[in-house]
């Protein structure tokens, strides 16, 4: 790791380490949240959202477990545009298959808020926890409440007039997951004992929480090339339609609804970030390695450039070959473990010491 647990004098010792709990359950919940994320990046892939069309947070639980039960449940999908448009060739066992992938997407959805909310509570009893640092877990708790709402309000958007769930709505949901992501990580990362190492100014908080704020907006702009289909397009690197900057960008009025709703305008938006956080990487490597190289809490830096180059080359990959599901729901994982370790590097900034 980059950080080195040197307990200072006063400070908690490992073996004495009443959070050491705490700590290792945020991170399971960071990690069950990036597999909830994964397993909704195959629900979209698979065009599955929306074969579920009621929401019952309780009895949902429970899948079909009769003939009667999936024929009920295949009749109310029968009812909504994308069967009537798209999907009117399809059989029960097609219906099956889509069907699994969101109540799976659900069911993880639901246990999510278990795996929260029974660990926190037997820490309280425990007095692991201060007001100081309960209340703030308890946001994060709400946090997760509002990403399950959110879930229904983008899956609502596609049941009456659409064939598949909003771009916009779809760009919330990602985007607040990632929100949730990132601050279980940073809690749990400010929860560690010991002291990190590194001179530290107020120009890397800066540009570290800069490069998280980078990362997050791409995500957010992913979730509309993903609403649009906008990777199943214009599959050529590192020119698209022909050109470095294409034609039509601009071709929707008023001007701005392009950057939303023009799936060329949505992947060049994207292509662009991606190629600002690469530069902005760069120039970050370039500036601490002549003021100082990576020591300490600084040695972040390389490990997130390599991971930026990973995302990168894995993006591309998943554009030049249509965007497969195995390439594309790994681009978004990888997209939150860059986040991760983006806000990894400005929580242990603050730490230094």
């Amino acid at each position: 790791m980059t950080t080195i647990q040197d307990a200072a004098p006063g400070q908690i010792s490992f073996a004495s380490d009443r959070l050491r709990p705490v700590r290792i359950w945020l991170y399971g919940l960071a990690a069950f949240v990036l597999l909830i994320v994964v397993v909704g990046g195959i629900t979209r892939l698979t065009e599955s959202g929306l074969s579920i069309t009621s929401w019952k947070p309780l009895s949902g639980v429970i899948p079909p477990l009769n003939q009667a039960q999936w024929d009920a449940e295949f009749e109310a999908y029968k009812q909504i545009p994308q069967y009537s448009v798209l999907n009117s060739w399809m059989s029960l066992d097609d219906f099956k298959y889509i069907f699994f992938w969101e109540w799976f997407h659900r069911l993880l959805a639901r246990a999510l808020g278990l795996v929260f909310l029974v660990p926190f509570v037997i820490f309280l009893f425990q007095k692991r926890l201060s007001r100081d640092l309960a209340l703030p877990l308890f946001g994060l708790f709400v946090l997760g409440g509002f990403q399950g709402a959110l879930g229904w309000w983008m899956v609502s958007s596609g049941l009456t007039e659409l064939t598949s769930v909003s771009q916009y709505r779809l760009a919330a949901h990602l985007t607040a997951a990632s929100l949730l992501f990132i601050a279980l990580i940073f809690v749990a990362r400010s929860l560690t004992p010991g002291r990190v190492l590194g001179h530290v100014t107020r120009f890397h908080m800066i540009t570290a929480s800069v490069l998280v704020a980078a990362v997050i907006f791409q995500i957010g702009a992913g979730a509309f090339v993903a609403g649009l289909d906008a990777g199943m397009g214009y599959n050529t690197w590192p020119l698209m339609d022909g050109a470095i900057i294409p034609n039509g960008l601009l071709v929707m009025d008023p001007a701005w609804r392009n950057l939303f709703e023009n799936a060329l305008t949505v992947q060049f938006v994207h292509r662009m970030i991606a190629y600002a956080i690469v530069a902005y990487i760069a120039w970050l490597l370039w500036t601490r390695n002549r003021d100082g190289g990576f020591g300490g809490v600084h040695g972040w830096l390389p490990r997130l450039g390599l991971v930026v180059l990973l995302q990168v080359a894995l993006g591309i990959a998943t554009l030049l070959t249509s965007v497969p599901i195995s390439l594309a729901v790994g681009h978004q994982a990888l997209a939150f473990m860059l986040a991760g370790l983006a806000i990894a590097y400005l929580a242990d900034l603050r730490r230094v010491g």
